[in-house]
């Protein structure tokens, strides 16, 4: 578009921009001077705070819609994650956790399918506030088990969970993909994953300072199951604090891609759509399935097999740091302006399949040195080891690098999604497939470990998944990831027309400039 059709088009619009020309003819602007030029609505959300000279985010824009979200998540799925990974659910039996998470899982798989079609139909705060209850549900279910040995409640809040989960992590999953600018992908990722993994961090403090003294196994305590309740229960509520997509403003001025009053028959065609429109997304399946596997490996093959108590609680702090620096590494490199979007995601997969190989290497040279038959030996007790234990800092940092490659497969997978397509509508149905795929591997593997498969086994399956479904996604990532996905492209599943989307963005070659 040449510069006079782009004064036009913002002259139209109220509002026009001290646009640059570059050599490519795009033009770009900086953040300060999108926001001085914006013809924004009025009222409240879109008002701007200033503090020593430092203009805040207004209620209504992506950051903080996402800050919003990332505390939801660090108060419910955050606890969860806590609590999950101290092996067993906390619990000296890990049958009751195993069973929940089996049900959970289960149900997920089934809800994820079709959790973009609710989540579209009931909207963010709904979804994601009726997700948080689950949470609530599934560790009262925990802490009636420590006093009733109640097997039937803990199932039915796993199963109960999956449905909720299903829903509040598509919610989550359309916002964290949709919301921010194509170039600020990578670190809107990085920073929700930062503060939802910090939750789990603080929330492994808990147990670690309760338990810091005694170097026997034991359940934790009523009081981490308690405020663990609490603080779920508060996530819940959080989540009504959040604005409706069709309200959020970028600081371009564009809005939100999103669907205009969408009825139950038109989501589900666009689901199946999904398929018909972009059928390469079933050669990413592999990876979604991957990607909840390796959990059950790690918290109750590893860490809660081979450590005692307190130096459970001690792993699972290091590891979600880990998670926080790997979200960070990951996330921002994810968005370097100085290299293609394509060439970044080429690389990401050759760091994704280096780490992989070497971080799973090491685990087979830990993972020779005990096995299940050692740990449930009863006559010939197995003794957990402690961090006092000579020999305990290798398996310690082995764990830390599990917890990071989890957050750099995590954040990829996203940042993956997230590049085909900026169209909140679909960007849902991606997120539903991919946790509902993640929850049918998750539902599988908490149940083989229920069986009592060799711990070996269990580790063979996850590096050969991880690997193989590395390769699998090769093709989408060299042929259907692209520098910039048009509007024409992703308004194709909306009723909404440019000038809904765009009002005051910047045009070049009918893309969206994103790059302020």
């Amino acid at each position: 578009m040449a510069i006079s059709g782009e004064k036009e088009y913002h002259e139209k619009a109220g509002a026009v921009p001290d646009v640059t020309t570059s050599a490519d003819h795009s033009h770009t602007y900086s953040a300060e001077e999108a926001g001085a030029i914006r013809n924004k609505p009025p009222g409240w959300k879109y008002r701007q705070l200033k503090i020593a000279g430092y203009k805040f985010p207004w209620y209504a824009s992506p950051p903080v819609q996402l800050l919003i979200v990332s505390l939801v998540c660090f108060m419910c799925p955050g606890m969860f994650n806590a609590l999950n990974g101290m092996g067993g659910g906390g619990q000296v039996d890990k049958s009751a956790g195993d069973k929940s998470n089996v049900a959970l899982y289960s149900t997920f798989a089934v809800v994820g399918f079709f959790a973009g079609t609710f989540t579209n139909k009931l909207g963010i705060r709904t979804a994601l506030s009726f997700g948080g209850i689950g949470y609530s549900v599934y560790i009262g279910s925990f802490l009636s088990f420590s006093h009733e040995h109640n097997y039937g409640f803990s199932i039915f809040a796993g199963a109960l969970l999956g449905v909720c989960a299903g829903i509040l992590w598509c919610a989550q999953g359309a916002i964290m993909m949709s919301y921010p600018p194509e170039a600020s992908k990578g670190r809107y990722i990085s920073w929700f994953w930062m503060i939802f993994n910090l939750g789990a961090v603080i929330g492994s403090l808990i147990p670690l300072g309760q338990n810091i003294h005694v170097r026997t196994n034991s359940t934790v305590s009523d009081g981490t199951y308690i405020g663990f309740l609490v603080l779920t229960i508060i996530g819940a509520f959080l989540a009504w604090t959040l604005v409706d997509a069709k309200d959020v403003l970028r600081d371009d001025g564009s809005k939100i891609i999103v669907m205009k009053h969408p009825s139950w028959k038109s989501e589900i065609l666009g689901l199946w759509e999904t398929f018909g429109t972009d059928p390469y997304i079933v050669f990413l399946f592999p990876m979604f399935f991957a990607s909840n596997w390796f959990y059950t490996y790690h918290f109750n093959d590893v860490n809660g097999a081979y450590f005692n108590t307190r130096t459970r609680a001690l792993n699972n702090t290091l590891y979600y740091i880990m998670q926080i620096v790997g979200a960070f590494v990951f996330g921002y490199a994810l968005d370097q302006p100085q290299l293609r979007r394509t060439t970044r995601a080429k690389c990401a997969w050759v760091a994704l399949m280096a780490l992989i190989m070497v971080i799973w290497g090491g685990g087979y040279e830990f993972q020779k040195g005990y096995t299940r038959a050692q740990v449930s030996d009863k006559v010939h007790k197995f003794q957990t080891k402690d961090w006092t234990d000579s020999g305990y800092i290798g398996p310690m940092f082995l764990y830390m690098f599990y917890g990071f490659s989890d957050a750099a497969w995590q954040t990829c997978v996203y940042w993956f999604m997230g590049a085909l397509t900026n169209n909140s509508r679909k960007l849902a149905n991606f997120a539903g497939f991919y946790k509902g795929i993640q929850s049918a591997g998750a539902a599988i593997t908490w149940r083989l470990d229920d069986l009592g498969v060799p711990y070996m086994n269990m580790f063979a399956s996850n590096w050969g998944l991880l690997a193989g479904s590395l390769l699998i996604a090769l093709p989408v990532i060299l042929l259907k990831v692209e520098d910039s996905v048009s509007l024409e492209k992703d308004l194709q599943f909306t009723d909404e027309t440019l000038e809904d989307v765009a009002p005051t963005a910047q045009m070049s070659g009918g893309h969206l400039d994103d790059r302020i």
